[in-house]
């Protein structure tokens, strides 16, 4: 596997993780449509537990099938599947080499509305390591009353990762009492958010594209006497980015709630680009269209990326 100058750039920000860790970031950086550009575009499938089969999965059936995920990201050369235990282990052997693996640790499901969420632990490092995946991912709730426990669980979790040579993940969702609705995308709460997981030791954030609305009274006030650039999506998403060590902890963002318009999904997808970095995890956006279709928007979004396509 030859590395490029980005690469290479990019590994060089890890420095202080083992040789085969650096190998496993080298192998998803290297994968798929996006190759050696330093993007990347990953397909997350943890909606079945998350938000319920039928939510999740009605709209397009064969996606109830756990070798549909894996099929649609190989066939869309797509950087990386990421998923919950139970779908890994149905086609880990089946797809073994084909697309590099993410095993998500820990999820959280619908049955009961608790407005401070704690995520389970549903899978280990171990397990990862027997499916051959290159990371976990995990899963912390900021703002959630129960933060503090998930904050200690990702760091213990991301330290065994990075001792086996894999990635840490971390979805960073900004949630709970501590949060109004609105607050949960805010851009000071969105960065806030990103800054945490890269302290907890993430070589790899996921979060969600930030509005402009400022949550903490505090923090409004910095950001109106700075005049911090936020009036855009692409200043946002900057801003996001620079939060995670001055852009030296990889940040990707939440494709969200399913949207019919494929011009709208691309729209975002320039900001992100324009925003100055890394991709996009994109789950119900994909799944929940044709394979068709799913796979002629994942190619327009990775074009995007590369610049092939404005």
């Amino acid at each position: 596997m030859r590395l490029n100058t980005r690469t290479r750039e990019i590994l060089g920000w890890y420095s202080g993780d083992n040789p085969g860790k650096l190998t496993n970031l080298a192998r998803l950086l290297n994968h798929g449509y996006l190759g050696g550009t330093g993007r990347l575009v990953i397909l997350p499938v943890d909606q079945g537990f998350e938000h319920g089969p039928a939510r999740s999965f009605a709209i397009n059936p064969p996606a109830y099938h756990p070798h549909y995920h894996f099929e649609l990201a190989i066939e869309a050369r797509l950087s990386a599947y990421a998923a919950p235990l139970g779908f890994i282990e149905a086609g880990a052997a089946d797809f073994a080499g084909q697309i590099p693996m993410i095993l998500k640790l820990n999820s959280h499901d619908v049955l009961y509305d608790d407005k401070d969420p704690l995520s389970a632990v549903t899978a280990s490092v171990k397990d990862a390591l027997r499916l051959g995946c290159v990371g976990v991912g995990f899963t912390i709730y900021p703002g959630s009353a129960h933060c503090a426990t998930m904050y200690q669980q990702f760091r213990e979790i991301a330290a065994e990762a990075k001792a086996s040579g894999l990635i840490a993940v971390c979805w960073s969702y900004p949630r709970g009492t501590g949060l109004s609705k609105e607050g949960e995308t805010a851009i000071d709460v969105v960065a806030y958010a990103a800054q945490i997981a890269a302290q907890l030791g993430a070589h790899l954030i996921k979060v969600k594209l930030p509005t402009a609305h400022i949550e903490q009274p505090e923090a409004k006030k910095v950001y109106e006497k700075t005049k911090v650039p936020i009036g855009t999506l692409a200043d946002r998403v900057r801003h996001v980015v620079q939060s995670a060590f001055d852009g030296r902890r990889m940040v990707i963002f939440s494709g969200g709630a399913a949207k019919e318009d494929d011009n709208a999904v691309l729209d975002e997808i320039r900001a992100i680009r324009d925003g100055g970095r890394f991709g996009t995890i994109i789950g119900r956006n994909s799944f929940q269209r044709r394979r068709s279709d799913a796979i002629d928007l994942l190619t327009k979004i990775m074009t995007i990326y590369s610049g092939e396509m404005q």
